[in-house]
C-alpha cells in the first residue's frame, strides 16, 4: 500500500479516480467505506439525501472481502467495493423500497432490480436508499416517512426531484456516483440544481425490470448522475444494455460508455430553444445564465443559433398531460384498491389518478399521434441542429417548505407539475439530454441547461458535456457550504 490518502481526499475523488486508486491499492476498499460512512454520519443529518442506512459493522465487513479478493487478484468490476445507494424507487434485494410512501414503510425487496443488479455485478456494494418525493411525483424531494431533502447549496432550498437524495448525496461528496431515473426530469432538474451532471438516456437505453408494462411504459428511464461526465458515461454502460425482459429496450454500442474520442466543436451545430419564444415563463436570470454557459461552447468554436420548436407547444402539453396521467395512474393503481389508502396517498397522487379514470383508449390514441407528429417536429430540427439546448428549470431552487411553484413571472401555474414544462421535450420524443452546469444566480442558487441530441446519440451527447466540462472549472469548483463539514 501506498503513503495513505485522507478521508476528505478520497471523498474528493470521482467514481473512476476512486477505482483507479482502488484497483492500484492505493487506497483500501474498507478505508474508502470508512471515509465514505464518516462523512454520512456527520453530513447527511443536516441534508436528509440517503435513508435506510445500512450499520456500519456490515458494510465495513462486507469491504474487508472486497479487500480481499483484490489480494487474491480478483476484481468484480470497475466499481470494486465502492458506496453505491440506489434510488428508493428501485429495488435492491433485502434493503426497503419505499416509494416514500407510508403505505410502504414495510416493503422489502425481495430481488434486485435489472439497473442494481449490472450496479452490483460492477462491483459496488449498496450501502442504502437515496430519497425521493412520494412515488417520484414532483420535482421537490419530500415525503412523510423520511422528510425533506435539503438543496446542497441552500438547506433552506428545494433539492429537485425526484431523483433530489441522489444529487445532493453527489454535491456532498456522500456518494461518488450515482443512479437516478427520469419521467418529467427527475435526474436532469435535481442535477440543475446541485451542480452535477445528470443523464436522461435514450428511450430503452436503460431498461427497467421488474415492470408493471414493458410495452406503452416507455417516458421514465433509469440513467447515471456524476460529478464528472467521465463518471457519468462510465456508469451509463453499466446500467445500459437490452434484455428479454425489456422487449423494447436497445443493444448497447461499444462507444455509449466513453466520453472520450475525437469531437470537432466547431463543425457542430447547436439550436438554442430558450423560452420557446416567450411560451414558457422563467424567473429572472435563467435565460441569460444558460446563454452565458453556451457562450463557453461558442469560444470553443461551436457554432450556437436560434431554435423553434416547430409545433406549437401547448399541443404537445396536452398529449403530455394524457399520456402522464396514464401511466402515473396505472402504477399507483394498485394502492388504491383499499379505499382507506386514499387519505394516506399524497393530493398531487390523487389528482393524477382521478384525472385518468375518465381516459378513454381514443383519447390515449390521439395523444400519440401528436406525439407521434412531435417526434416527426423534432428530427426536422435535427436537420438544422445537432443537438439542442434550452433550460433545465424555469425556477431556481425554491423555499423547502413549499409543495411547488405557483406562479412564475407572474404566470399562474395551473398544476403542480407545469412549473417544470422544459423538461417534457426530451422526454416525449425519446432523446437523449444531459443536464450540465450554467453557474450560479446572485444569492448562490445553481442552474443547468439541456442538451439534447440525436435518436440515440447518446455518445454524441457525452462528448459535448465532456468538451463543455471542460470549459466550467471555475463553476464546478465551487462547494456546497457544508462539504467540507
Amino acid at each position: 500500500m501506498n503513503q495513505p490518502i485522507a478521508d476528505d481526499d478520497i471523498t474528493a475523488l470521482d467514481a473512476t479516480a476512486l477505482s483507479e486508486a482502488i484497483h492500484a491499492r492505493r487506497v483500501s476498499c474498507r478505508e474508502v467505506m470508512a471515509a465514505y460512512l464518516a462523512r454520512i454520519h456527520r453530513i447527511n443529518p443536516a441534508f436528509t439525501a440517503i435513508v435506510s442506512l445500512r450499520p456500519d459493522d456490515v458494510l465495513l465487513a462486507e469491504a474487508d472481502a472486497c479487500d480481499a479478493e483484490l489480494g487474491r487478484g480478483q476484481s468484480r468490476g470497475w466499481m470494486h467495493g465502492m458506496p453505491q445507494a440506489i434510488k428508493d424507487l428501485a429495488h435492491a434485494r433485502g434493503l426497503p423500497t419505499t416509494l416514500g410512501s407510508p403505505l410502504m414503510t414495510d416493503f422489502i425487496a425481495t430481488e434486485d432490480g435489472l439497473m442494481t443488479a449490472r450496479m452490483k455485478a460492477a462491483g459496488c456494494i449498496f450501502i442504502g436508499k437515496t430519497n425521493v418525493p412520494e412515488f417520484g411525483l414532483g420535482s421537490h424531494t419530500f415525503n412523510d416517512v423520511f422528510g425533506t431533502t435539503r438543496n446542497a447549496y441552500d438547506r433552506t432550498r428545494s433539492a429537485g426531484g425526484s431523483s433530489g437524495g441522489a444529487a445532493v448525496a453527489l454535491a456532498l461528496r456522500l456518494l461518488p456516483v450515482a443512479d437516478g431515473s427520469d419521467f418529467m426530469g427527475s435526474l436532469r432538474n435535481p442535477a440543475a440544481w446541485n451542480n452535477i451532471f445528470g443523464f436522461r438516456p435514450s428511450q430503452g437505453r436503460v431498461p427497467m425490470w421488474p415492470a408493471q408494462d414493458v410495452w406503452v411504459s416507455q417516458l421514465a428511464t433509469e440513467g447515471p448522475m456524476g460529478r464528472s461526465v467521465r463518471d457519468v458515461a462510465r456508469l451509463l454502460g453499466t446500467q445500459a444494455g437490452a434484455s428479454d425482459n425489456a422487449p423494447l429496450s436497445i443493444a448497447t454500442n461499444t462507444d455509449t460508455a466513453s466520453a472520450d474520442g475525437h469531437f470537432d466543436l466547431k463543425s457542430q451545430r447547436i439550436g438554442w430553444l430558450g423560452d420557446l419564444d416567450g411560451y414558457l415563463p422563467m424567473e429572472d436570470g435563467i435565460l441569460d445564465a444558460c446563454q452565458r454557459g453556451l457562450g463557453r461552447l461558442e469560444r470553443l468554436g461551436c457554432p450556437v443559433a436560434p431554435a423553434r420548436l416547430g409545433m406549437p407547444p401547448a399541443r404537445v402539453w396536452d398529449a403530455w398531460l394524457v399520456w402522464r396521467r396514464v401511466l402515473v395512474a396505472s402504477r399507483i393503481a394498485p394502492l388504491f384498491l383499499q379505499p382507506g389508502n386514499r387519505a394516506r396517498i399524497k393530493p398531487e397522487a390523487v389528482w393524477e389518478y382521478d384525472q385518468a379514470e375518465g381516459c378513454t383508449a381514443n383519447q390515449f390514441l390521439a395523444a400519440s399521434v401528436v406525439r407521434t407528429q412531435f417526434h416527426q417536429s423534432m428530427l426536422r430540427l435535427f436537420g438544422q441542429h445537432d443537438f439542442l439546448a434550452l433550460p433545465t428549470a424555469q425556477v431556481w431552487p425554491f423555499d423547502a417548505a413549499e409543495r411547488w411553484p405557483r406562479t412564475i413571472a407572474g404566470r399562474t401555474m395551473d398544476t403542480y407539475h407545469r412549473w417544470m414544462e422544459v423538461v417534457i421535450y426530451a422526454t416525449f420524443a425519446g432523446l437523449p439530454c444531459i443536464s450540465v452546469p450554467v453557474g450560479f444566480n446572485e444569492a448562490g442558487l445553481p442552474m443547468g441547461m439541456q442538451l439534447i441530441g440525436r435518436p440515440q446519440d447518446d455518445a454524441g451527447v457525452l462528448r459535448l458535456a465532456a468538451a463543455y466540462e471542460g470549459a466550467i472549472a471555475d463553476w464546478l469548483a465551487v462547494p456546497p457550504p457544508m462539504a467540507h463539514g
